[in-house]
């Protein structure tokens, strides 16, 4: 028998959407699958039934609410490890259809609700593990952030903590994947959503900030004060977006032994202008916001687009089109704001990334005691945040941790 090593790389470049974000999307849910966030059937026999776009949304409401009602049966019969299981999954599956709900731009009755029965399948995940997971607020400037402590057991005893900083529009059910990565090891894992992120934005109404670390730090306060935390044992990890918020935020919270960004990002904007035509880009240079924001309204018109400016803009606080992008040119690490980093980094850099390519090697080299860790297509593990390699990712992700935290050089 010959056979082919680049047949299985065929079979991923081909992928399962024509359109991108969809394929992107599909790839993120069915990696999931490593931890019990998904089943590979559910999954497979949802995307089965999706023809259009518009389809995506409807689908997956039908698969988490299937879903939902057998774990809500299973709690009742007392069967608690089934129960968390479906639960996990379904909020999952509640989390592609605020997906799907966000990128339009009349919804928001139905993306609260939407988002409701997300975070209330994710809250009843919690609640089954028997006292393993607690909720835990942060207090944060007039109000707190929600916060989830996931610990291996309920035996209370001070782990070292990994603290797991969201992107700009992941569900806190997607942090179960690296969360799971560090209950498997002993540690304890603490997600939460910051300002703009789910409930913050959904319910609260926050919107993002480049300056981060006005949240981490009181992240970090938090967690220090706890009994089940070891405070000299503190790690970062952030995904997508949070490689520039915890970058950011690094220069300016000392207390975390390493981190991880999962991938470099030193300038969010870059996604966004890319797309932008040369004289575009030289309007939101030189101050023309009449004639942006008159283009950006005739482009919009184009309803792909229209839909993803919809999603992208929403956690944003903006007047107009100018004013969006020149805000998110606000987020970006330069080199004097790189220097004053001293946790030690590590900055994942696949093949493939298709948000903000060549970043991963740029913020290593602005960074001190930075390394980089790649992920590669041959390996299935390419693409933004390797979404068919976390397995890959946390053992590398996790290795390296682990080595800062015994190195004879971490005295605290």
């Amino acid at each position: 028998m010959i056979i082919d090593a680049n047949h299985g790389s065929r079979l991923l470049d081909k992928g399962f959407f024509s359109d991108e974000s969809l394929d992107f999307a599909t790839r993120g849910v069915l990696g999931r699958a490593v931890h019990g966030a998904s089943e590979l059937g559910e999954v497979l026999a949802t995307i089965g039934r999706i023809r259009h776009n518009s389809d995506w949304a409807p689908q997956w409401a039908l698969t988490a609410q299937t879903v939902q009602r057998e774990a809500d049966a299973d709690r009742s019969g007392g069967h608690l490890v089934s129960a968390a299981s479906g639960y996990l999954r379904a909020a999952t599956y509640w989390a592609c259809v605020v997906d799907g709900v966000s990128t339009s731009t009349d919804a928001e009755a139905e993306l609260l609700a939407t988002f409701r029965s997300h975070r209330q399948a994710w809250d009843a995940f919690v609640d089954c593990s028997q006292g393993a997971h607690l909720r835990v607020e942060v207090s944060y400037e007039d109000r707190s952030l929600p916060g989830y402590l996931l610990r291996p057991d309920a035996s209370g005893i001070a782990r070292s903590t990994v603290i797991i900083t969201n992107g700009s529009d992941g569900a806190v059910s997607d942090l179960w994947t690296p969360g799971a990565g560090a209950l498997s090891r002993g540690w304890n894992a603490f997600v939460y959503d910051g300002p703009g992120q789910q409930s913050m934005l959904f319910e609260q109404h926050t919107h993002f900030r480049p300056d981060w670390e006005a949240v981490l730090t009181p992240v970090v306060d938090t967690l220090s004060a706890r009994d089940d935390v070891d405070p000299e044992r503190l790690t970062g990890w952030g995904v997508s977006q949070a490689g520039y918020w915890l970058t950011r935020a690094l220069a300016f919270e000392h207390r975390l032994v390493a981190a991880v960004v999962d991938p470099g990002v030193v300038d969010v904007s870059a996604s966004w202008t890319r797309h932008l035509s040369a004289a575009m880009v030289r309007m939101l240079h030189d101050g023309s916001r009449d004639r942006f924001d008159r283009d950006m309204r005739l482009a919009t018109k184009v309803p792909s687009l229209g839909r993803t400016l919809a999603w992208r803009s929403r956690p944003y606080d903006h007047t107009d089109w100018y004013d969006l992008y020149r805000t998110v040119m606000d987020y970006r690490v330069d080199a004097e704001l790189a220097a004053r980093i001293r946790t030690p980094m590590l900055i994942t850099d696949p093949d493939h990334e298709q948000f903000w390519p060549g970043q991963s090697q740029q913020l290593a080299q602005l960074v001190p005691h930075a390394e980089t860790v790649s992920f590669s297509a041959s390996e299935g593990a390419d693409h933004h945040c390797q979404p068919l390699g976390r397995q890959l990712t946390e053992n590398r992700a996790f290795n390296w941790l682990e080595e800062r935290l015994d190195s004879p050089a971490h005295t605290r």
